[in-house]
């Protein structure tokens, strides 16, 4: 087991963990004496994916469901299917609805945004909130699953918070530069991202003059976006921050980007070996070229590598792993995508199945996407707050955190152990039985009813647990879960169960949450 994960500890020592009125419970782990625990299999009409396949798929997604298992099976496995994935355009979200047009705010420009502030219509809190309404609504539905992991990844490897008036009217626009490069060059991202008017404002290179340069944008895009701390000195910092002046944002009237080459600091730079004569007052082209020095650094390519590992294979990979990623990110010419490839073929990917805690965003969408919930477009106005899927937002934060909302400029941890306090268990555990009752949020929402889970109109309840076990968690059940399900709602084994039976008409939540409680649910 591994050392880091405080949710698995609680889970799989001694105990096992079941929600109930809203709280936890722990039920005793050995069987009853009188009650024989054996697991069966229940024999639909769809397949399973093999262990090997399931992880894969697990890790580049926001959870295995029954539709994306079809997905995987049809594509010929998991290799092929994350083949497909690395290539967006060739896979079809068809029918999935456009969350990002569900609120208008979202494709109005900064001027209209700051205007509608100042005369109270919206404030630009409400439109970045509904930003992150709308990426949580995205993960959930779409097809292209690992093009929604990478820009979130990437989302919070270059970190512009939604949190904040002045960078907030552009924060739609920077994660569509993202999303655009989420699976393309990193050196590209790099350029576009740095001088973007989000990233400008929030780190204040918007105001940086050749008078005053502003080291803000130059130390973090060494320390946090590419070399990483301990690969540069303070001169390399205040080169950084003259490289980079002359990108402006008015923050007055307009809103409008500009290059002012006045602003630009000439003069000879050296930056972590970028070396160059910078006479030319437009500085456009040095800053560029200065990117791809970075995004091309060696130091960038183990930044990069390690953080991949970290978020995709545990928490402590190894610096054999490490390198290899690196040797591939700069072999590639900083593609993101063969670097991918190499990590899902190593052997310390194979091997971490389990080691990842799902984050409280990735545990919520993943619950949603199991429990097969539909969400109705929100009306405009204070009508549209009752709705479901504004409310989604409040669940998310409820259990830690919701997107992009980290205030600094590191991003959201991307380890285990910072996801695996026992508050944050039991936030998860309260946010599983809401849903699994269907009793918050209750406008513009559908949930499955009891008796829409159960496979047939008679059914053993050892044989029903597999069957939801093959639904919710994407494998079979075990003689522990079984014997977890029987205590969670008082049943046994072979009791038969119909839609008249009192565990579908009153129990049901609990019988769920057994399953969105566990560690296979709440591990990536």
């Amino acid at each position: 087991m591994p050392p880091l994960s405080g949710t698995r500890r609680t889970l799989l020592t001694g105990s096992v963990a079941v929600a109930g009125s809203g709280s936890a419970v722990l039920l005793p782990s050995t069987a009853d004496a009188a009650v024989s625990y054996r697991a069966v299999r229940y024999r639909g009409r769809r397949k399973l994916l093999s262990a090997a396949d399931r992880h894969l798929v697990n890790r580049f997604s926001y959870g295995v469901t029954p539709a994306l298992t079809q997905q995987v099976r049809r594509a010929g496995g998991a290799e092929k299917w994350f083949a497909r994935q690395l290539r967006p355009g060739r896979v079809s979200d068809r029918g999935v609805p456009n969350h990002f047009g569900w609120w208008s705010g979202l494709s109005r420009g900064p001027a209209e945004l700051w205007k509608r502030q100042a005369a109270d219509v919206e404030g630009v809190w409400e439109v970045t909130a509904d930003y992150a309404r709308a990426c949580l609504l995205r993960r959930t539905y779409s097809r292209r699953q690992v093009l929604e992991v990478m820009t979130e990844f990437w989302e919070n490897h270059l970190h512009v918070p939604v949190n904040g008036d002045a960078h907030g009217l552009f924060r739609a626009s920077y994660g569509r530069t993202i999303r655009k490069h989420a699976l393309g060059r990193f050196d590209r991202m790099l350029q576009a991202t740095t001088v973007h008017p989000a990233m400008l404002v929030y780190l204040d290179g918007a105001v940086s003059t050749a008078r005053h340069p502003n080291e803000n944008l130059g130390r973090e895009l060494l320390e946090l976006h590419t070399v990483g701390r301990g690969a540069y000195t303070e001169a390399d910092v205040r080169g950084s921050a003259r490289i980079l002046t002359g990108w402006h944002v008015d923050m007055w009237k307009t809103w409008k980007p500009s290059y002012v080459p006045a602003d630009h600091a000439t003069g000879a730079v050296s930056v972590v070996g970028f070396k160059h004569p910078n006479r030319s007052r437009d500085g456009r082209a040095v800053t560029m070229a200065y990117l791809a020095h970075l995004a091309h650094h060696p130091a960038t390519a183990r930044h990069l590598a390690r953080k991949l590992a970290v978020k995709f294979v545990r928490d402590n990979p190894s610096p054999a792993l490490v390198s290899r990623l690196a040797r591939v990110y700069l072999k590639n010419d900083t593609a993101i995508a063969p670097v991918l490839r190499a990590l899902v073929a190593s052997k310390e990917f194979k091997r971490s199945a389990g080691d990842k805690v799902r984050d409280p965003g990735e545990d919520l969408v993943a619950t949603l996407r199991v429990l097969g919930v539909r969400f109705a477009r929100p009306p405009e106005g204070r009508k549209g707050d009752e709705y479901a899927a504004t409310q989604v937002l409040w669940q998310a934060s409820s259990i830690g955190t919701t997107p992009f909302g980290w205030p600094r400029p590191d991003g959201q941890p991307i380890d285990s152990e910072s996801w695996s306090s026992p508050s944050r268990l039991i936030a998860s555990m309260q946010v599983h039985y809401s849903l699994s009752g269907g009793w918050w949020p209750k406008t513009g929402i559908a949930y499955r009813k009891p008796r829409q889970w159960l496979p047939r109109r008679s059914i053993r309840f050892d044989q029903l647990v597999d069957h939801l076990s093959q639904q919710l968690l994407g494998r079979h059940s075990t003689k522990r879960l079984l014997a977890a399900c029987c205590q969670a709602v008082d049943v046994r084994p072979h009791e038969r169960i119909t839609a008249d039976h009192g565990l579908v008409k009153w129990s049901f939540p609990r019988l769920l949450v057994t399953f969105l409680d566990s560690p296979t649910h709440l591990t990536r």
